[in-house]
């Protein structure tokens, strides 16, 4: 079969075709270079009649491949295709059932043959599963998912705990049969408040850190950071009722109104900002019928506002020598007390009187600048996502919640589904970001660090991992910040998505393991093709033709890249692609 060899260029051998017949199809399949110490081994990327091409992929020295061609075979060095026995070291451990291997597929070269990777290596890294709309992707992440936690010979990966944001819903019927495995349990929640399919997904408003509220109120610039800081400061405050609590709303409510007395605006304008602010935010000794007491009477601080025929409040300053008898208070001096329990309509109201305190009253562009946070706060107070963030008949914190979320009633759970089907795109991606942020800073206070591993499953991850504007306002977009630091505390990402090219550019650069499916826009080609190392670009574009279920592995985890046909998952997920036939031809 194989002649002489005609030219080496690159990573390419061209060798002559000495049968001078293409009776046998060998594309895909591996030729070896024997040599002294080493036999380099290459890929048949193309045949004709005359000639055969190979791209180099990498060499066996002692029984072991290692992916990478040091030096060139020599030209006289005789190939051959590559012996049963040498394709183990290729594909991967076919003893499927140990737990050092992760079962993949089935070789479409070799006959016979499973395609694993070492789990460590797969699971122990970032990876992304790429591929266009029914090419498999979704078959092929629930295979995988059912690999490791249903189909498992009995292996048992007890202390798992996979979160798997689910976009479309589509992954439960596919994994809720794991409860019936014997210790391995499986958590289903979903974002529809109207059905019981599942549990409500809840994330209690005090959870709600500076970070989180700049992405659920949509914070466009890193200067509205402190106005919520001072909102969660003003919470807690409005919410204690300790004495010492009483009096620092006195303190907060005597500087926002004397900084509006002294605004230099018209007796009118004062008279009505400081009713408007003393009706809604007002305590036992500072509201409108404080009675201020003078020789010869007494009146209320609403009468001391009163206007006369000359446009003048000349009993004003009774309320100024009022509320100067609160110190000046200085919030960062405060040690509040955080184990009080808020909701949203708290927040709101804090809000709005931390608005107040920055002067929001007096100065149109303040309030222009901060009153979308306001807006986009009460929209989602009247509108049913409210429902997420009640904050439950019982305080809990953050790292119960956590360890709480993967318990069931007969158990650990090592897989939690959250259904985002029925929120819109960027509200699921602000609760996707928070629990992102909330399992890594749990990770990353653990003494033991990695002692509490956590992969999360990001279905349509170019809706949510994406060059968005948090690096701006925030400093650090999160799915970045866990790509590049979450694997020393165990947090690890796994990007599912059909348009590679539109995710994070840093995300994706730290993903160590790829499994693609069919892809057809030149831009995911191209990205593909720049991140993957010894692949023709032959193999890439077979990327285009690949049936569904079939698809191509290359990273870390894998000895070299390959071809693989996935199982079918069983039981399915709701996957599948319109029927139009029945669904047209169908009489109701």
């Amino acid at each position: 079969m194989f002649g002489k060899t005609i030219s080496m260029e690159d990573a390419y051998v061209v060798i002559e075709n000495a049968l001078h017949k293409l009776d046998v199809n060998y594309l895909n399949f591996h030729v070896v270079f024997p040599e002294n110490n080493r036999s380099v081994v290459g890929e048949i990327v193309s045949m004709s009649e005359d000639i055969i091409k190979v791209f180099l992929v990498g060499e066996i020295r002692n029984n072991v491949f290692t992916s990478g061609v040091l030096r060139k075979p020599n030209f006289s060095t005789k190939p051959r295709l590559v012996y049963k026995s040498e394709v183990e070291l290729l594909l991967g451990s076919q003893d499927i059932d140990s737990i050092d291997n992760l079962y993949i597929g089935k070789s479409l070269n070799y006959d016979g043959f499973n395609i694993s990777a070492d789990v460590n290596n797969f699971f122990a890294n970032h990876f992304a599963i790429l591929g266009n709309t029914g090419s498999g992707k979704s078959c092929g992440v629930a295979r995988l998912l059912q690999n490791v936690f249903y189909h498992n010979n009995g292996k048992i990966p007890y202390n798992a705990h996979v979160v798997l944001f689910d976009v479309y819903g589509e992954y439960n019927s596919a994994l809720n049969k794991i409860n019936e495995v014997p210790g391995m349990g499986y958590k289903y929640f979903t974002t529809d408040t109207d059905k019981s399919d599942g549990d409500l997904l809840n994330i209690p408003a005090y959870f709600l850190e500076v970070d989180d509220l700049a992405l659920l109120l949509n914070a466009t610039s890193a200067v509205q950071l402190p106005i919520l800081e001072k909102t969660l400061k003003l919470v807690y405050i409005f919410k204690g009722q300790t004495g010492a609590m009483a009096q620092y709303k006195n303190d907060i409510i005597a500087q926002a109104l004397l900084e509006l007395l002294s605004s230099g605006r018209s007796s009118t304008q004062i008279r009505d900002q400081v009713i408007a602010i003393l009706t809604r935010y007002y305590t036992k000794d500072i509201n409108l019928e404080t009675q201020i007491v003078q020789p010869g009477y007494i009146r209320t601080l609403r009468q001391c506002l009163n206007i006369d025929a000359q446009g003048k409040m000349n009993a004003v300053q009774f309320v100024v020598d009022l509320l100067e008898k609160y110190q000046k208070l200085n919030l960062t001096t405060i040690d509040v007390d955080t184990s009080i329990t808020y909701n949203l309509d708290d927040l709101y109201y804090a809000l709005e009187f931390a608005l107040i305190s920055e002067g929001a009253f007096k100065s149109e562009k303040i309030y222009d600048e901060y009153s979308q946070l306001k807006t986009r706060l009460q929209q989602i107070i009247n509108s049913s996502n409210k429902r997420f963030f009640e904050p439950g008949q019982t305080r809990i914190t953050k790292a119960d919640y956590i360890r709480k979320l993967f318990q069931g009633p007969n158990g650990k759970v090592q897989i939690v589904n959250m259904n985002l089907n029925y929120i819109d795109d960027r509200f699921a991606k602000v609760l996707t970001k928070i629990f992102t942020k909330m399992f890594f800073d749990y990770a990353t206070d653990l003494e033991v660090r990695g002692s509490f591993p956590i992969h999360i499953i990001l279905e349509e991850a170019h809706r949510y991992v994406q060059n968005d504007n948090d690096i701006n306002v925030l400093g650090y977009n999160i799915f970045d910040r866990i790509t590049k630091e979450g694997r020393k505390y165990g947090v690890i990402i796994g990007l599912i998505t059909q348009r590679p090219s539109e995710l994070s550019n840093t995300a994706l650069s730290q993903c160590s393991n790829f499994i693609a499916f069919r892809l057809f826009h030149p831009q995911d080609l191209k990205i593909v093709s720049s991140i993957s190392s010894n692949v023709s670009m032959e193999t890439i574009d077979k990327l285009k033709s690949l049936t569904s279920g079939t698809a191509m592995i290359f990273g870390v985890s894998f000895k070299l890249p390959l071809i693989v046909k996935l199982d079918l998952p069983d039981p399915m997920p709701k996957s599948s692609s319109l029927d139009v036939k029945n669904v047209w031809y169908t009489n109701n």
